[in-house]
């Protein structure tokens, strides 16, 4: 077998390693000269974001609504005289008849006390781990860098949805938690957005290999999440929600299955938006040297 030299550069650098790097510096420059927006759906249509997007929407509404059914109940000791769907009613915005209809089609909280049980709630959380895979690999994706391992995608997979349950609780305590009208509900609203920031920060450095470089580049993607996932998503349902079930009040409770799916994949197109908005504002305000050395594309 002949063994052909290796070429390399003046500084000791093979000639491949070399051009890959000037490729990529290539590219990232090309990135930036993009306007912001177009980036944005270059992104998100790289990575497939429509079909990454209905696949999360899936794993949200057999995994976190659940949960979030669950866990009101407990809090309100599985009285009688409450009904889960006013998690629901709030978070839309509803007011009778529609609100009234939402929480006829969740019952009472007594009918969940058998499943506040370490087995009833476990086999919830368990659901959550592979959807905590996918947004794992939806952020690899979107922010051009190697997966990690199988194993290590679960267990980080699992510390970031154990993060997530966390931030919509305190969210929900700070905006719920005492009855405000006008300017405080204003004010608590805004006070809430901080958990949604920090949540969607700290996502990258869970999910995402070598996701915690750069700790102001991250603060500045994390404003993405603020935008989509704690502005946009919210405010827009308290716009389309209601119309939306009223166009499926007629089938009942599985009408309201229906259009809280829709919002299901409402809410996983947003996380996948979130992604590549936060990758594009990285890789904008990272030095570059940072960004090329921690891309694999």
């Amino acid at each position: 077998m002949i063994a052909y030299p290796l070429l390399m550069t003046e500084s000791g650098e093979p000639v491949g390693t070399r051009r890959r790097l000037e490729e990529r510096y290539r590219r990232l420059q090309e990135s930036r000269r993009l306007k912001p927006l177009t980036a944005w759906v270059t992104r998100y249509n790289d990575i497939d974001g429509g079909t990454q997007g209905a696949l999360v929407s899936t794993q949200l509404f057999t995994t976190v609504i659940p949960l979030m059914v669950i866990g009101f109940s407990y809090m309100q000791g599985f009285a009688d005289n409450a009904s889960p769907g006013t998690i629901f009613t709030r978070q839309f915005g509803l007011e009778h008849p529609l609100s009234d209809r939402l929480r006829e089609a969740f019952g009472n909280s007594a009918g969940l006390r058998a499943d506040w049980t370490l087995i009833g709630v476990a086999s919830f959380l368990v659901w959550g781990i592979p959807m905590a895979s996918s947004v794992a690999t939806i952020f690899a994706k979107a922010w051009r860098r190697e997966q990690y391992s199988l194993v290590t995608r679960l267990l980080r997979g699992t510390a970031w949805f154990a993060l997530y349950l966390v931030s919509i609780a305190v969210r929900e305590r700070i905006m719920f938690g005492h009855h405000h009208h006008g300017l405080p509900r204003a004010l608590l609203f805004v006070v809430g957005l901080l958990p949604v920031w920090l949540f969607w920060s700290l996502t990258p450095v869970l999910l995402v290999r070598d996701g915690g470089r750069g700790v102001s580049p991250l603060a500045l993607a994390g404003l993405a999440g603020v935008v989509i996932d704690g502005i946009v998503i919210p405010l827009g349902s308290r716009l389309v929600f209601p119309s939306l079930l009223h166009d499926w009040d007629g089938f009942g409770p599985i009408g309201v299955a229906m259009a809280l799916l829709i919002w299901c994949g409402a809410v996983g197109t947003g996380w996948v938006l979130t992604a590549c908005a936060g990758a594009v504002l990285w890789e904008r305000n990272a030095p570059s040297e940072m960004v090329v050395d921690s891309q694999i594309a």
